[in-house]
């Protein structure tokens, strides 16, 4: 194959990826999920290592010459249980929604229960919504916030788990701007018999440089995506604080002993939801957990808090609603209804005064997700940027 350039040997695609450089210069990123990584992130995920497949896991592959790709992924689990204090990781996931999807299906079996933050107060499709696999395969019953507080109502939250006995309860959000109260769910999961899952997709970040609670002490099994305030490449993640035997007595066939939890959530994955992995993304993923360990990220993340905390203080100054009255982390959900404004329309305005944000519903919300009554904003992408201080005002 001969060498040539993206822009000698495909013109049309290279002014597609010169016009969204220039967005993402010209604009301020305010979406909460989004962020910009690294160059040696990128230079990793569109490296060479896209060329070769690999399924199986290190060791134990169905293909040859995977030797240099088991040193990374070995890489990116030894970074990725330094990094956040556990003894199990599994790094294959393409995203978020696939770790969450092996981990309902290593727990779970068609038709048991998941108790779950509702979408529109703050969850996430794969945690039971009824138009997801989640809410598909599984009985799902949803927990609500508060009205007036904005906080997860943890009295509906044990009258739900006592009368619904979900098998599995999921904690963590995709808009919810506080801390995740990982041990008082715990509390939840003991009284009824359930397993916690924590998806800490958003603040893994927060979580790894000590910001934010961490949910290793309370919680069986915690997945998480790996860009969002983590500041790498897209992909996913499950993680235990500690490996058990299974408790549902699965027997490894060939030596008759009873398999422990990760070598199940290891099939989950491969052969259970992917084939193959991205042995590209899973060595930038590498990378990405190595540029957390080192001091500055935790300075980084500190950063990316206060900054949210300003905006918070700002826009309340300004008679903004924000959902919970602020924000303990990187996410401000706004409530437009006093503004007399829809989410859809502040995300079209916004956009063309160089700002980019996302409409959301918010609690109890009595627009279309296609409309909304808020925003939701974040701060990892500004705070990249070197943003801080007055700059949030």
């Amino acid at each position: 194959m001969t060498k040539s350039t993206l822009k000698s040997s495909d013109p049309e695609l290279y002014d597609i990826l010169i016009n969204e450089v220039k967005r993402e210069d010209s604009t301020l990123e305010l979406i909460a999920s989004e962020n910009f990584v690294s160059y040696p992130i990128l230079e990793m995920a569109g490296g060479i290592m896209t060329n070769k497949y690999a399924e199986g896991y290190p060791g134990n592959r169905y293909y040859g010459g995977c030797e240099f790709v088991d040193e990374a992924e070995n890489l990116a689990k030894e970074r990725a249980n330094k990094l956040f204090g556990v003894e199990y990781s599994n790094v294959q996931p393409h995203s978020g929604s696939q770790a969450n999807m092996a981990v309902l299906m290593t727990y779970l079996n068609p038709g048991d229960v998941i108790l779950g933050l509702d979408l529109a107060h703050g969850g996430h499709l794969t945690h039971g919504s009824k138009v997801n696999f989640s809410g598909k395969l599984y009985n799902s019953v949803f927990y609500q916030v508060d009205k007036n507080t904005g906080l997860v109502n943890f009295d509906e939250v044990i009258k739900l788990a006592r009368k619904y006995k979900p098998k599995l309860i999921i904690c963590g959000g995709s808009a919810y701007p506080r801390f995740i109260e990982f041990e008082s769910f715990k509390e939840v999961a003991n009284d009824v018999g359930a397993f916690l899952m924590a998806d800490i997709a958003h603040p893994s970040g927060l979580v790894a440089a000590g910001i934010h609670p961490s949910p290793v002490p309370f919680c069986d099994v915690i997945t998480t995506t790996t860009h969002k305030t983590l500041r790498g490449p897209r992909g996913g993640m499950i993680m235990m604080g500690k490996d058990n035997l299974n408790p549902w007595n699965i027997i490894a066939p060939k030596s008759g002993r009873v398999k422990n939890i990760s070598e199940i959530l290891d099939n989950s994955v491969m052969p259970g939801v992917q084939g193959g992995p991205l042995m590209h993304i899973i060595a930038a993923k590498a990378v990405a957990f190595g540029e957390a360990l080192k001091p500055e990220f935790k300075l980084y993340a500190k950063q990316i808090v206060d900054n949210a905390k300003i905006m918070a203080e700002e826009f309340i100054s300004k008679e903004y609603q924000l959902i919970s009255g602020g924000t303990d982390t990187h996410v401000i959900l706004i409530d437009l209804t006093n503004k007399k404004i829809t989410g859809k329309a502040a995300e079209k305005s916004l956009e063309i005064a160089g700002i980019t944000v996302n409409k959301n519903m918010v609690p109890y919300d009595e627009k279309s997700p296609f409309i909304t009554s808020g925003i939701r904003i974040g701060t990892p992408a500004v705070t990249t940027r070197g943003m801080q201080g007055e700059d949030m005002k």
